[in-house]
This record gives structure tokens, C-alpha cells and sequence, in this order.
């Protein structure tokens, strides 16, 4: 594990370093992901059976789980499972449900009304990875927030295996209320769900994390349809000083860090002593981890331990970096909250484990990463409406507003702007317009 000491300044310029973002994009990737697009876009379901002959081994004459199979599926996973499943989702619809946002109107002036109406979007994609992992608790996570925004239809995609679609990712499908489920996954799914095709609709926002190709026809088809987010590797910032438990804290690294070779695991502290007792714990834990090559290689190349003056120099390393994940293990926890100016969801003293927020404790795991913490937010029940502003005026109201509305529109030489409010009142003053 790499470490990082030196004053602030140097410290954050060995951080602009490492992540200098590569404005090259890959160029093979996004003209694989192109030919697929257009392919789907010319041939529909035809492309999709194909692509999924090639790319997934299996030969599909239908597109769609039926409900049969989806209600199979429940049935056979574990009752534990369908029960923590269950709690989840109480624990995630009683969070979001309090991110719900209302129409207003005011009546401030007389004879002017102005106001915002909160329309939920109509149809959503929702593509879930296949692979070696299921993952149900991201099933939740995107859908759930969709369900509570009043979305009409929820629209799954999944890449076919040939020995089906997982039981639990049917079962959390089926508990958290989507509507159809398709065995699609890859460029062409998101093609399919941003373009539609005989069988899978249109939708108007597609959500969901996914592989390269994924993430790259994600941003290709931006603009006909609306995407959450392009999500890079997982990552976690912890923040600790010298009285914070090392065991804790490799855990939590380790809890991000066996997701991905990529995944990024920091910490920043104050104590020299701490992050030794870190680095040795880290090691030690790894010995036994089922999934140890993978954590290990993203230690190696990504993890970091950094050594600030102070506390306040702490939250400034780590306001930069702007992780998808931020622990506080500092004492009195609470108390930095308002230090925090940059992080995707924030973890508060010891026994608030990031992996409470990846399945239990209701906030969303959907999250801003590789710095974009600093723009965008974790997706919640906003990401699943759009707002139409409102205006009425009464005549009276529009006379006394409409001189200043003219010059304004002649000011950037836009007269027919002027004239369609003057016009109005063209006849009272015995005006013609030309």
C-alpha cells in the first residue's frame, strides 16, 4: 500500500497526479459500441438475439421473463433471503420517500400566479449486470426510488446466461414492483432501451451500472434518452485518528477494495502509528479472504495511506479526492459533519460500516465516483421526475410588466418578442403593429 507524507500542497499534487482524468477515450470501445447502437437501431430484436449469441453463448427466442419464471424464481430462494430483502426495502422506501418533492404556486403579485408542477418520468430502463455476481441489492437501489417518484413503468434488462437469470435477482425484481424483465445485457440492451425495438419499449431514462461497453453506450445514447450517471470503480475514503480501531478500518478497506482491481481504498490520518496498525492489519486480513487476488491487486495499485499535519488538513486531502464513500473515525464524529464538502454518501463513526449503506441502512448505493462527488449526488427519488415551471397573468398584471418585457426583448434585438406582448394592447392605444 502506498503511502503519501509530506506538507499539503505536495501531497495534493501527488493526488492531481495519479488521477489526472485521460481525455483520450477508447477509441476501439466507443466504435464497437457505435456498430452496435446502429445495428439494434436497424434490426431490432434480430440484433439483440444475435449480440447475445455472440457475446453471452445463448440462443433466445424470447426476449422477455415471463411472469411464471419470475414467480419460480422467488419461490426458490431461501426465506432468510427473501427476508433481509424485505427489510431493505422497508428501510430504503422509508428514506426515500422523505426525498419526495411537491408542486408549489405563489401568488406574491396581484393577477400573477407562478408555480411548479413535479411530474414523474413515464418509463424507466434499469439495467442490471450479469457476470460471476448477482446482485440484488443494486435491484433494489434503482428501482425502489423509481416506484416512490410514481414512475408508470419499470423496465428491467439483464445479459441471458445459460443457466438462467439468477433466482434472487428475480425474487428482488419481483419485491421491489418492476414491470417487465428482458434477458438483454451489454451495448445492445442499452441500445435497445434507449431506441426500442419490437419487443422491449422505449424508455426515458435508463439507470444502472455496468461494464465498459456498458457505461460507453450509456453516454452514446445520452440526449435520446437521460442516463443516471457514467460510474467508474468503487472506492472509500476513511478519515481516522490515533484513537480510531485499525481492525475497523482495514475491514472497510477491504469491503471496497475486493470489488474490483481498480477499486480505490484511502486512508487519510494523522497518526503515523495508526496507519502502521492499518497496513499490517490490511495484510493480515487478507490471508483469508475468499477474493484476496482482486483485493489485493487494488491495494497494491490503489490504495493509499496519507499522512496529514491535522485534522483540518485531513478534510481538506480528503474534500479533494471527493470519495464515493466517506468514513469519519475520528472522535465525536457528528461534529465534522459540516467539514464535509465533497463525498457520495457519508459513513459517521466506527460502527457505521460502509457496507450498512451498500444493503441495509436505506441510503442509496448508487454513487457519484473517481471525483464527480464534487457534481453530482447519489441517485435518489429526483433522479425519477422532471419539473415544468407554471405562469398566468391577468391582463392588469401583463400592462403593467409588458414595457419592461419590450425593452428587454429590443435590448437583445429580438422584436418580435416585444410585439407579442405590445400587441395586446395595440388596439386600446389605437396602435397597429408593423
Amino acid at each position: 500500500m502506498k503511502w503519501l507524507t509530506g506538507n499539503t500542497a505536495e501531497i495534493l499534487s501527488a493526488l492531481s497526479e495519479e488521477n489526472k482524468l485521460t481525455l483520450e477515450d477508447n477509441q476501439q470501445v466507443e466504435e464497437q459500441v457505435q456498430k452496435i447502437i446502429q445495428q439494434v437501431n436497424e434490426n431490432g430484436d434480430q440484433a439483440l438475439r444475435a449480440y447475445s449469441k455472440k457475446f453471452d453463448q445463448v440462443e433466445l427466442q424470447d426476449l422477455s421473463i415471463s411472469q411464471e419464471t419470475i414467480d419460480i424464481g422467488y419461490q426458490r430462494v431461501e426465506k432468510g433471503v427473501i427476508e433481509a430483502l424485505e427489510a431493505a426495502k422497508e428501510n430504503i422506501v422509508s428514506y426515500h420517500e422523505k426525498q419526495k418533492q411537491y408542486d408549489f404556486m405563489d401568488t406574491e403579485r396581484p393577477g400573477v400566479l407562478r408555480g411548479q408542477l413535479v411530474l414523474p418520468l413515464a418509463r424507466v430502463g434499469v439495467y442490471v449486470p450479469g457476470g460471476t455476481a448477482a446482485y440484488p441489492s443494486s435491484v433494489l437501489m434503482n428501482v425502489l426510488p423509481a416506484k416512490i417518484a410514481g414512475v408508470e413503468e419499470i423496465i428491467m434488462i439483464t445479459p441471458p446466461s445459460v443457466t438462467g437469470i439468477p433466482d434472487v435477482i428475480l425474487a428482488a425484481a419481483k419485491i421491489a414492483g418492476v414491470d417487465k424483465i428482458f434477458q438483454v445485457g451489454g451495448a445492445q440492451g442499452i441500445a435497445a432501451l434507449a431506441l426500442g425495438t419490437e419487443t422491449i419499449p422505449k424508455v426515458d431514462k435508463i439507470v444502472g451500472p455496468g461494464n465498459i461497453y456498458v457505461a460507453t453506450a450509456k453516454k452514446q445514447v445520452f440526449g435520446l434518452v437521460g442516463i443516471d450517471m457514467i460510474a467508474g470503480p468503487s472506492e472509500i475514503g476513511i478519515l481516522a485518528d490515533k484513537d480510531a480501531n485499525p481492525v475497523y478500518i482495514a475491514a472497510d478497506l477491504l469491503s471496497q477494495a475486493e470489488h474490483d482491481t481498480l477499486a480505490r481504498a484511502i486512508v487519510v490520518t494523522d497518526s503515523v502509528t495508526l496507519a502502521e496498525q492499518v497496513e499490517k492489519e490490511l495484510y493480515r486480513q487478507l490471508e483469508t479472504l475468499p477474493r484476496k487476488k482482486i483485493a489485493e491487486k487494488a491495494i497494491e495499485d490503489h490504495g493509499r495511506i496519507i499522512i496529514a499535519s491535522s485534522v483540518a488538513e485531513m478534510f481538506l486531502i480528503m474534500n479533494k479526492i471527493a470519495p464515493e464513500h466517506l468514513e469519519v473515525q475520528l472522535n465525536d464524529p457528528i461534529s465534522y459533519l459540516h467539514d464535509i464538502k465533497n463525498a457520495g454518501s457519508i459513513f459517521l463513526g466506527e460502527y457505521a460500516s460502509e457496507p450498512v449503506g451498500d444493503y441495509f441502512s436505506g441510503t442509496n448505493h448508487v454513487l457519484p465516483t473517481s471525483g464527480t462527488a464534487k457534481f453530482y449526488s447519489p441517485l435518489g427519488v429526483y433522479d425519477f421526475v422532471k419539473y415544468s415551471q407554471v405562469t398566468y397573468y391577468t391582463k392588469d398584471a401583463l400592462a403593467q410588466a409588458k414595457d419592461a418585457v419590450a425593452l428587454l426583448a429590443r435590448k437583445e434585438g429580438l422584436e418580435a418578442h416585444a410585439r407579442a406582448v405590445e400587441c395586446r394592447f395595440a388596439r386600446e392605444n389605437n396602435e397597429t403593429m408593423s
